[in-house]
């Protein structure tokens, strides 16, 4: 006995529609990348700063929430009363220009000196 294999019976299955094919390979997500809008409702690329919550969520939570590093807490005194002793502009310079593990500006490099000191404001904001 033989059996035959033959290409007749793939004309036999039904085929897709190109509309349901490109339904099915249509994307199901999109990247927005400059002109998403900024935690907070604001979008830096037009001009409005960030909130300092905003920034700390944003780029400051991820060392500042546990203390890597030997990073402040946030609102946590203890941890920010040496620094604080030394005054505003040193911490703020220090925020800047970077200190110890701290890379300059943390993580945010397209901050603003303002929107930097705003997020310290905000993390000191319950001592």
């Amino acid at each position: 006995m033989a059996f035959v294999v033959g290409s007749a019976g793939a004309t036999m299955l039904p085929q897709d529609s190109s509309e349901d094919i490109a339904k099915r390979i249509a994307p199901i997500g999109q990247v927005r990348t400059g002109d998403a809008q900024a935690a907070g409702g604001e979008s830096a690329d037009a001009g409005g700063a960030r909130s300092g919550e905003a920034v700390y969520n944003q780029f400051c939570a991820a060392c500042h929430t546990g203390g890597v590093l030997g990073a402040p807490k946030i609102n946590d005194a203890a941890d920010w009363e040496d620094r604080l002793a030394q005054g505003m502009d040193t911490v703020l310079r220090h925020a800047i220009e970077g200190y110890n593990a701290m890379p300059p500006k943390g993580t945010c490099g397209d901050c603003s000196d303002d929107e930097i000191q705003a997020a310290i404001d905000y993390m000191i904001a319950d001592i």
